[in-house]
C-alpha cells in the first residue's frame, strides 16, 4: 500500500495549472490569501519571494516553492520593489494566457499553480506543512530537477497538447516535492504527517488501516500483523502520530464515509460496512461524534 498516493486520492488533491508568468526590468506583484496550496517553479531567471512575518527569500532557476495553505505572498525582481496586487485576468488576455511583468526584455520565466483538495477529508497532507516549502535547484540531482527542466524545455517550446503535458507535471512535481523536502529536512518533517510515515513502525501500521480500513482492527490484531507487542505499538503510534491508533483509524474511516456519503446515493448500510461497521446505529453515533452532523443530514448539507 502507498499510503501517501492514497492519502492524496482520499483528500482529493488536485493539481491546476496556473499563469505563465514572464517578466523583465524592474517588477512587483502581489496575491492575497488563495484557496488550496500554490505553487511555483523557476525555469529561467531569477525572483524574490516575499511573505509576511519572514524575509525576502531568492528563488533561482530550478527552485520550486510549495504555499501549502495559501497564505498571501509577494513576487518581485528584488527584495525592495513595491509589489501591486495582480490583475491576473486582464494580464493573462492581453499575451495569450502569459502573466507580462516589467518592460524590456523577459528574463525570468515562472510556472505557477494551484493544488486544490477536499474541505471533507480531515488528513491533509499539505496542510501539516510548514507555511514555505522552498526547494532549490542544488538538491542533488533529484528526479525534480529532471522534471523542472522538462517543464521549462515544454514551456519554452511549445507543441501539439502542451496544456496536457503542464498538467500533468504539476501532479508530479508536488510529489517530488515531497520526496525531497523529506530527505533533506528529517526534523522537520517529524512534526508532520509525511514524518508518521517515515517512521518503520507508525508507518507500517499505517498502510495497514489505509490498506482495509473496514477490517475489524483492534490494537492487538495490528501489532500481531506487525509481530511487535500490543504495548510497544500503542506507545510509538501515540508517540509519533500524536494520537492513539483508535483515534486514527476512526479519522480514517469518517473520512472515507464522509466522501461517499456525499458523493454517492449508497444506502446507509453500505456506507457503514465499507467503513467497518456492522450497524448503522454504531455508525451514525460515530459520525455524529466526529462530524456533528448525522449522516443523513451530512448527505444534504453536504450537497447544497
Amino acid at each position: 500500500m502507498d499510503v501517501l498516493a492514497d492519502a492524496l486520492e482520499v483528500a482529493g488533491v488536485r493539481g491546476v495549472l496556473g499563469a505563465r508568468i514572464a517578466a523583465g526590468g524592474t517588477w512587483g506583484i502581489s496575491w492575497s490569501r488563495i484557496g488550496g496550496a500554490g505553487f511555483y517553479a523557476v525555469t529561467a531567471g531569477t525572483a524574490w519571494l516575499g511573505v509576511p512575518g519572514r524575509p525576502p527569500a531568492q528563488l533561482m532557476p530550478g527552485d520550486v516553492v510549495l504555499l501549502p495553505t495559501g497564505t498571501e505572498h509577494t513576487l518581485t525582481s528584488a527584495p525592495d520593489v513595491p509589489a501591486d496586487p495582480c490583475d491576473c485576468d486582464v494580464a493573462e488576455r492581453a499575451d495569450g494566457g502569459v502573466l507580462r511583468f516589467g518592460s524590456g526584455e523577459v528574463q525570468t520565466h515562472i510556472l505557477s499553480a494551484s493544488y486544490e483538495y477536499d474541505p471533507a477529508v480531515s488528513t491533509q497532507v499539505l496542510a501539516s506543512l510548514p507555511e514555505v516549502v522552498h526547494i532549490r535547484a542544488d538538491n542533488g540531482g533529484s528526479c525534480l530537477d529532471d522534471t523542472v527542466r522538462l517543464l521549462g524545455r515544454e514551456l519554452a517550446r511549445p507543441q501539439l497538447a502542451t496544456a496536457v503535458v503542464l498538467s500533468r507535471l504539476v501532479d508530479i512535481l508536488l510529489v517530488q516535492l515531497l520526496r525531497v523536502w523529506v530527505a533533506r529536512n528529517p526534523d522537520g518533517a517529524r512534526g508532520s504527517w509525511l514524518g508518521v510515515l517515515c517512521d518503520p513502525l507508525v508507518g507500517a501500521a499505517i498502510a495497514k488501516l489505509h490498506e482495509d480500513p473496514a477490517r475489524a482492527w483492534t490494537i492487538d490484531l495490528l501489532a500481531a500483523e506487525l509481530a511487535v507487542s500490543r504495548t510497544t505499538l500503542a506507545r510509538r503510534f501515540r508517540t509519533v502520530a500524536g494520537e492513539s491508533f483508535g483515534s486514527y483509524l476512526t479519522r480514517l474511516r469518517m473520512d472515507l464515509a464522509a466522501v461517499r456519503l456525499r458523493d454517492t446515493d449508497d444506502a446507509l448500510e453500505s456506507v457503514a460496512r465499507s467503513v467497518g461497521y456492522t450497524s448503522v446505529y454504531a455508525f451514525s453515533r460515530a459520525f455524529r461524534r466526529d462530524r456533528g452532523h448525522a449522516p443523513g443530514s451530512y448527505r444534504r448539507s453536504a450537497r447544497v
